[in-house]
């Protein structure tokens, strides 16, 4: 294992002389370089010194050596590592220069401790660094301009990062999983900061739209940023030409939700570049498919799943899902929306009816009437009437029966035929689509932080995105790795096999189950999450030690925990 020593090294006629040395690996190969010469010291402080590097007990060892400088060093070692191992820093860039190695350090801080760039940079100078990071990229005096001319360097290679990743992780005829979300703004000054629909919260903030593009199984391999009044629709052209001319895929299966791969979309972008895909319809398009006699609900009395045509889709697959499970949580959602709604439109007839001050008027009573079902959207399940100096409403039975009857349903429509993917391949497809969702959660929440954002310059904002991006790629990659050690699902299988059929929620698998009632691992290992098992490592430490007697200084790393050393090891890094 890779460690210090003391060596006695033969010097022809001289004494020997006495080394401290280091063993590492390059490469895959085992090297030894020399730290120090011991020649000179008293053979009782070679010998404790000896004892040391054992982990021995030294008697007046405080005396003797002092810990000057201690920096937390394995979260750093663990995710820069996986970096390495995936080849990232050569897609960056082929050469090394100090742009690349400061953006090398921003994707891994952005990761470890995701934070301001200001914070970045203190985190990374000599002086002031709070982990290992600057130090094992040798970056020495650290300044926060430095690090916007990185950022200015990264956004100019996105294209060619893009590619990189593309080539790795999309194929001809395979899966390209597409979604749109939102990240709120602090400022007024950015181009791209507009009022928008808010996805996340934020409601009344300027924000930014960006796009993520996966591949089948949720690796991240491109993202685009637009202004934050973007509709989601009008993202799809930029993407479809950014697959066929930039990545030279010309039949790549999109997939997108209904609300991304409309049929205007589909009709004007998709089909005049022969590409395939896979989305769903529309709550009013299927009760139109029902009512036109496309599908009977009786079908679904003992399957789950039917393929269906229509004229109304010439060439393409229309696959008809009902979950039970969803048609009682849309029961349930819409029974007590409709409770909700019917409790203020009772305040609000009592309004009109009370004898101090009451509320009169058409236009008045339309507008409060337009706050209450704006909200709630139950409109259309109500029947009401509005006079000069009342107001009145009931239920329309016949509008909720009709669209109850419709609960658990979902259509996905599809160009792709039967001989490449089986109505069950063509839902599993769809609902891959979780994959991203999974995206926006770890760079919105938890994980990467990639809000507030502050920059102005709408190139700096996009670089912004793209470091959280590339963290992410990272991320993901090691969360794969790591899964044994952590409440993720590690056995996929199991868990298929659990699955009654495509259309039924997702299962867990039994190891996972266990993992999560017993809280240990199969090895016995506490479960952790990505987050609290990098905190776990972030434990092992790379100590500066310094001799009082002599002054000699040398490094020392903490012996890695036996859950830190699987951990390295399902991510086939060292410290």
């Amino acid at each position: 294992m890779p460690g210090m020593y003391v060596t006695k090294v033969p010097n022809r006629k001289s004494p020997p002389a006495i080394l401290l040395r280091e063993s590492y690996r390059e490469d895959g190969k085992v090297k030894n370089r020399t730290l120090a010469n011991l020649t000179d010291w008293p053979a009782a402080r070679v010998a404790a010194l000896k004892r040391v590097l054992k982990d021995e007990t030294v008697v007046g060892l405080d005396e003797t050596f002092e810990i000057v400088r201690s920096r937390p060093h394995g979260h750093v070692a663990a995710v820069r590592g996986t970096l390495r191992r995936l080849g990232l820093h050569k897609v960056l860039a082929a050469r090394n220069s100090r742009k690349r190695d400061l953006v090398e350090a921003m994707i891994v801080a952005r990761l470890v401790d995701p934070r301001s760039k200001l914070a970045t940079a203190r985190g990374l100078d000599e002086a002031s660094a709070f982990s290992s990071l600057g130090a094992e990229l040798s970056l020495g005096d650290v300044e926060v301009h430095e690090l916007y001319d990185a950022l200015d360097w990264l956004v100019g290679r996105q294209p060619a990062i893009e590619k990189a990743l593309a080539g790795r992780h999309l194929a001809a005829g395979g899966l390209a999983l597409y979604d749109l979300s939102s990240s709120w703004f602090e400022g007024r000054h950015c181009p791209l900061a507009k009022l928008g629909y808010p996805r996340g919260g934020g409601q009344g903030k300027l924000q930014v739209n960006f796009g993520v593009l996966c591949n089948e199984d949720g690796c991240p391999v491109a993202i685009e940023v637009f202004p934050g009044n973007t509709g989601d629709p009008s993202t799809v052209s930029t993407q479809v030409d950014k697959v066929r001319d930039r990545f030279g895929l010309d039949n790549v299966v999109f997939v997108g939700d209904r609300g991304m791969l409309t049929s205007a979309r589909i009709r004007e972008d998709l089909k005049p570049q022969n590409m395939d895909w896979i989305s769903s319809l529309r709550a009013p398009q299927i009760r139109q498919l029902e009512a036109a006699g496309a599908f009977q609900l009786s079908l679904f009395d003992e399957q789950d799943l039917a393929e269906v045509t229509h004229s109304s889709f010439p060439g393409e697959r229309l696959v008809v899902c009902k979950n039970p499970l969803l048609a009682a949580e849309r029961r349930r959602k819409r029974g007590e929306l409709l409770d909700a709604t019917e409790k203020k439109l009772t305040a609000l007839h009592r309004a009109t009816q009370r004898v101090s001050r009451p509320l009169r008027g058409k236009e008045k009573i339309g507008v409060r009437l337009g706050r209450v079902l704006e909200r709630s959207k139950m409109g259309k399940h109500f029947e009401l009437d509005i006079t000069e100096d009342s107001f009145s409403f009931r239920r329309n039975e016949e509008s909720i029966t009709a669209e109850a009857a419709l609960d658990g349903i979902y259509v996905i429509r599809t160009s792709v035929d039967s001989d490449r993917l089986s109505a069950t391949q063509v839902v599993a497809a769809y609902k891959a689509l979780h994959h991203v969702e999974r995206a926006f959660r770890c760079h919105k929440t938890v994980d990467l932080h990639i809000r507030p954002i502050h920059h102005r310059e709408p190139d700096r904002v996009r670089a912004h995105f793209l470091l959280c991006f590339l963290s992410y790629y990272v991320e993901w990659h090691m969360r794969r790795a790591l899964a044994p050690l952590m409440f993720d699902d590690h056995d996929r299988a199991g868990a298929a096999a659990k699955r009654r059929t495509i259309v039924a929620p997702a299962q867990r698998s039994e190891a996972a189950l266990q993992k999560a009632a017993s809280k240990r691992t199969e090895d016995e290992y506490p479960v952790h999450s990505f987050r609290t098992l990098l905190a776990d490592l972030s434990t092992i430490t790379r100590n500066t030690i310094r001799s009082d007697a002599t002054g000699l200084e040398f490094e020392r790393t903490t012996r890695p925990t036996p859950l830190q050393a699987r951990a390295l090891q399902l991510l086939e890094v060292s410290v």
